[in-house]
């Protein structure tokens, strides 16, 4: 019999205002090479993650080493990825691109605690694709439909990871339905940035969202 291939994480579409309020992780064995899980606060296990946003600025904060830092704005907020020797095509791909430019990111949830005890969220990423506004109000469309479904099903008896996160987080689940919600509404109402981007430059399809999500790395 031959031995099945290991799959990978599903990589959950989620906010940046959610996201940014996760803070707790778990893994689900003993095993010391068990995955690590991000709870969020919508009550779902998150391994990794897919966003699409906006990178609006991008820094060099590496010493020796290349080390570059992304900021990336979705309708609700601001995810940071950071990319160095270890993710060297993320990397060169931060290196590349000239802000604004929309960008569709697969990666794994980073924690830091700062010194005064708060905890940060960040994405390591493993891929990152420049696309365009088709695939930015697609993905908004799609990762507002699940929150909404999480949301939904935060009370459901048996649903564990919302009992974890009652028990983690002292967040109303409201929250994130209402953001959502907002960026729905966001997209009916033109680009939600500062920048002045429409984001039609370049490749105004880019490539399809699954493939964006599923890219072999």
């Amino acid at each position: 019999m031959s031995q099945s291939t290991p799959t990978r994480e599903v990589a959950q579409r989620v906010f940046a205002s959610e996201f940014n309020d996760a803070g707790y992780t778990f893994k689900e064995s003993d095993d010391e090479r068990a995955p690590v899980y991000l709870l969020l606060p919508t009550g779902e296990s998150s391994n990794r993650v897919f966003f699409v946003g906006t990178l609006t600025e991008k820094e060099d904060v590496g010493e020796d080493d290349e080390y570059w830092r992304g900021r990336i704005v979705d309708p609700t907020g601001t995810f940071f990825v950071y990319a160095g020797q270890y993710q060297p095509e993320a990397a060169s791909k931060i290196r590349d691109l000239e802000p604004p430019a929309y960008v569709a990111v697969v990666g794994k949830p980073r924690t830091y605690e700062t010194d005064d005890g708060t905890v940060r969220v960040s994405v390591r990423p493993e891929s990152i694709t420049e696309v365009g506004a088709t695939v930015r109000d697609r993905w908004v469309a799609e990762t507002a439909e699940r929150t909404l479904a999480r949301v939904a099903a935060f009370d459901d008896e048996g649903n564990e990871y919302a009992r974890m996160a009652r028990e983690e987080y002292d967040l109303d689940p409201e929250t994130y339905k209402a953001a959502a919600l907002s960026a729905l509404e966001d997209l009916d109402g033109g680009d939600e940035l500062a920048d002045g981007t429409d984001g039609t430059d370049g490749d105004a399809d880019g490539p399809p969202i699954e493939d964006a999500e599923t890219a072999e790395l």
